[in-house]
């Protein structure tokens, strides 16, 4: 047991205290009496009390328990290790003690529990599934570890690692444990020696030509001579393979390609080998700006040729036309081109994954888009709430909408155990999306079914939207599947309803009992009732559910991507209503709007049929109907510039625009408007070895650039910009290994493009134990590089202790000194013994008293 004090300058005070009472004892020592000395000497220990006290005084109680915790290093670099790690912990626990406590965990980005901290650990569990092992976090497991433990009790944290972290600063951590009881020992391990290839930087030019010679260095780090295949791909199409021969250590080469791809091109190189360590250090790619003449992409909904390309022409813009479903998922492959045009395209053949790529390529990096009319276009492709509606100048959703038919619409949603996940999420969503297309006088109705159906919206008058998506929202998954059941209870519930248009939405992902369908669905077209059916993934019944749609004059989806049914249901929701398409003919009134004009000089062409759409507040309407609904809007998203025409480009509904002699001219100017204006000024993009990126404006105005990152998959990086000098700008952005698009604008809005390569975690090269690391954590935290598996159970040199507060108890008992000392001031010294004396003075006096009083009154009577 130790006494420690945390303000030992406060003991200062004592010298002041003692010189008074020294002062007034030596100046008073003559008068001063037993009893004086006593209350004096009461009044120094009372004050000293009280000094001491406010000097925070402590006792330290020794803690017989001690911890130790076991944290193993499970990342990639790793590899091979871990039955050694583990036979090395089960040893070191033969040697544990009685009052000893032992846990054992797992980390590489994170930590993970393997065994609690007990005393009665004694062997070691089969580890359990690691899944990230990209990062080697040291850091952060010796943080988390820490908040695991008793910080009483003497600790010891064992780290079984190569010492090679990739994220986190354990030695800046290492300071913050210095003075407590916490200790961390290593035992370094490393993953056995093998053979591996892997590539350590692929380098392209930054900008180039449309035919320019460009070089692909490829830079290939070999443990041991051997043969290799060398790939090199441009957009992900090969464009080289060659057998190399690879010697031990480094090995350069270099291919020369003419960039036939435009935009940003990504170039990847791979390297294979026969026996290869590590897989995920053989691909790097890096990305070249090819410049060039403008490039449009169509993306034509229809079976036959695109009519748009076929009204450009081919002495027009260079464009490139694809389908739907060829659409990809990378914007990489988007910021080829400049800009994007769909076609009368579905919304559900596209994906919503896919729609956020493309709204970020417009948003971000000033990619212009166009969606022309159709039936499978606006709200009939399934466009509301997408991110497509969000970049279009007009919203999905029309005016007038009193002037609907009445609408009934029921969904039945399979909520079995095999929608659980993102299948159910995304059907409540599809679903919950449908809800806000209706009308508050329109029907609703909502069955989830397992193997049983359940009513979990009854069918009636949409009285609440919000309140319907929360209960939409709020389905769990059941049991099994039975489909029969909710779908005649769907049919049932909108029988009677005296309703224009009845629909039924049946979305599944499994099979089901057979019932008699025909006579079901064969009595609900007597009542008017449709029904359309989606099959989700590849175990659904889609025989069935493709008949049951032909039965009920519905449409049939076989839904394989999943990000697809929110258009699905929506677009079935909008498809209810045929009153989206107003197909009377008329003339569109034309608006003063740049560039457009002189088009229509000679008067405008009679059109036959458009969408109904409205335009949104800010947007620019070109060319608006008898009905005031925009036939061509056009408005700023971002950086990039988009375009409604809710017309089609087949004739079938812009009858006399498509034998118009500006026809063409038209789509020209369209296109035309939609292009971005990219910036001239070379920025230059790099990455620095600290992971960040340093962008330099030769124009040195550095501070007043918009930088943006996104990666491959469209997401908006969380990126910090930090002004380094007027004409550089560093970035820091949290990125995972790939391709990262920097979009760089100007005060003016005009556009700069790059693409780099973060490339593969530092986990997948093949480095030595980091010796420096291991030699200077254990030394700044008081523990040892183990040897033996014993000396993990070695004696603690620094103990635990339980710190006891004692200037309470120090406090009371100079209040009590204190209290002593005014009870003898105020009653004086001898008042006990004065008190003792008394009593028998009383029993004297009484006698006397009584005889006195006689004599008085004997006296008085003689004097009567």
């Amino acid at each position: 047991m130790d006494l420690r004090i945390d303000m030992p300058l406060v003991l200062l005070l004592l010298l002041p205290l003692f010189l008074y009472f020294g002062w007034t004892y030596f100046h008073e020592r003559q008068r001063l009496k037993r009893s004086h000395i006593v209350v004096l000497t009461i009044r120094i220990v009372a004050a000293g009390c009280l000094v001491f006290a406010l000097a925070g005084p402590y006792l330290l109680l020794p803690i017989k328990e001690e911890q130790i915790v076991y944290l193993v290093d499970r990342s990639a670099s790793m590899n091979g290790t871990e039955d050694e790690m583990v036979q090395f912990i089960q040893e070191s626990l033969q040697s544990k003690k009685e009052p000893q406590l032992a846990g054992i965990y797992s980390f590489s980005s994170t930590l993970q529990t393997e065994a609690i901290l007990s005393k009665t650990l004694k062997e070691v569990p089969k580890l359990t599934e690691i899944k990230a092992t990209d990062q080697t976090n040291i850091e952060q497991s010796l943080q988390l570890a820490s908040g695991i433990i008793d910080p009483k009790k003497a600790t010891r944290l064992v780290l079984l690692t190569d010492g090679n972290e990739t994220k986190g600063d354990a030695l800046e951590f290492a300071t913050k444990l210095k003075g407590s009881n916490i200790s961390v020992d290593i035992n370094p391990f490393s993953q056995p020696v093998v053979n591996d290839v892997s590539l350590k930087s692929f380098v392209s030019p930054q900008v180039a030509y449309v035919g320019e010679q460009q070089q692909l260095v490829t830079d290939i780090h070999a443990t041991s001579a051997g043969q290799g295949e060398l790939l090199l791909y441009e957009n992900d199409e090969l464009i080289h393979r060659e057998a190399v021969e690879l010697t031990e250590g480094t090995n350069v080469f270099t291919y020369k390609h003419a960039a036939t791809a435009e935009g940003l091109v990504k170039y990847e190189a791979v390297v294979q080998v026969g026996q290869d360590a590590i897989f995920e250090n053989n691909k790097l790619t890096s990305v070249t700006m090819v410049q060039s003449e403008p490039h449009l992409l169509i993306v034509n909904g229809y079976e036959t040729a695109s009519p748009i390309a076929a009204a450009l022409g081919s002495q027009s813009i260079a464009y490139d036309v694809v389908a739907p479903k060829s659409l990809p998922n990378e914007l990489s492959s988007y910021l080829q081109y400049n800009a994007i045009v769909f076609d009368n395209v579905p919304g559900h053949l596209v994906g919503e994954a896919k729609m956020s790529v493309i709204e970020q390529a417009v948003k971000n990096f000033g990619v212009g888009f166009t969606m022309v009319g159709g039936e499978n276009s606006f709200g009939l492709g399934g466009y509301f709430k997408t991110p497509i509606e969000t970049l279009l100048p007009v919203e999905m959703e029309i005016k007038g909408k009193e002037q609907l038919p009445s609408l009934g619409l029921v969904i039945v949603l399979d909520r079995s155990g095999s929608m659980q996940g993102s299948k159910l999420e995304l059907a409540k969503e599809a679903a919950a999306r449908s809800v806000e297309m209706l009308r508050d006088e329109d029907t609703l109705g909502f069955i989830a079914f397992d193997d049983r159906p359940w009513e979990i919206i009854e069918t009636g008058p949409l009285s609440s939207k919000e309140e319907a998506v929360d209960t939409i929202l709020s389905v769990t998954p059941g049991g099994g599947t039975e489909i029969y059941s909710s779908l005649a209870k769907a049919y049932e519930n909108l029988a009677d309803l005296k309703l224009q248009r009845k629909h039924i939405i049946l979305l599944t992902d499994g099979q089901s009992q057979a019932g008699n369908y025909e006579d079901l669905i064969g009595e609900g077209k007597e009542e008017g009732i449709t029904l359309s059916t989606v099959a989700i993934g590849q175990d659904a019944d889609a025989n069935l559910l493709e008949a049951l749609s032909d039965m009920g004059s519905g449409r049939f989806y076989d839904v394989i991507d999943e990000q697809s049914i929110p258009s699905i249901l929506s677009r079935e929701t909008a498809m209810i209503s045929r009153t989206y398409i107003e197909d009377n003919p008329f003339y569109p009134a034309i608006y003063n709007a740049a560039g457009w004009n002189s088009l229509f000089a000679n008067g405008v062409p009679q059109m036959n049929a458009y969408i109904g759409t409205t335009a949104k507040q800010g947007a620019t309407v070109v060319a608006e109907s008898e009905k005031e609904d925009p036939v061509l809007a056009q408005w700023q998203y971002g950086l990039g510039k988009t375009f409604a025409f809710t017309s089609d480009s087949t004739g079938k509904w812009t009858g006399d625009w498509a034998r118009w002699q500006n026809w063409g001219a038209f789509w020209q100017t369209l296109i035309s408007q939609m292009l971005p204006s990219y910036n001239d000024v070379a920025y230059d993009v790099r990455l620095e070895a600290d992971g960040s990126f340093m962008i330099t404006d030769p124009t040195n105005e550095a501070a007043f650039l918009d930088i943006v990152a996104v990666n491959e998959a469209g997401e908006e990086l969380e990126t910090k910009l930090e002004t380094i000098s007027a004409s550089q700008v560093r970035a820091v952005v949290q990125a995972e290994p790939g391709l990262i698009f920097f979009r760089i604008a100007d005060e003016k809005q005009a556009i700069y493009q790059a693409g780099l390569s973060v490339p593969y975690s530092a986990e997948y090269e093949l480095l030595p134990v980091n010796n420096q690391l291991i030699e200077e954590l254990t030394q700044r935290t008081g523990g040892t590089v183990l040897k033996e598996p014993q000396d993990v159970f070695r004696d603690f040199t620094t103990k635990g202790a339980d710190r006891q507060n004692i200037a309470t108890w120090l406090l009371l008992a100079s209040m009590l000194l204190f209290f002593i000392d005014i009870t003898i001031r105020r009653l004086g010294w001898n008042f006990l013994t004065n008190a003792k004396k008394k009593e028998p003075l009383v029993e004297e006096k009484t006698i006397p008293e009584d005889t006195n009083v006689a004599q008085l009154l004997k006296g008085m009577k003689k004097r009567s």
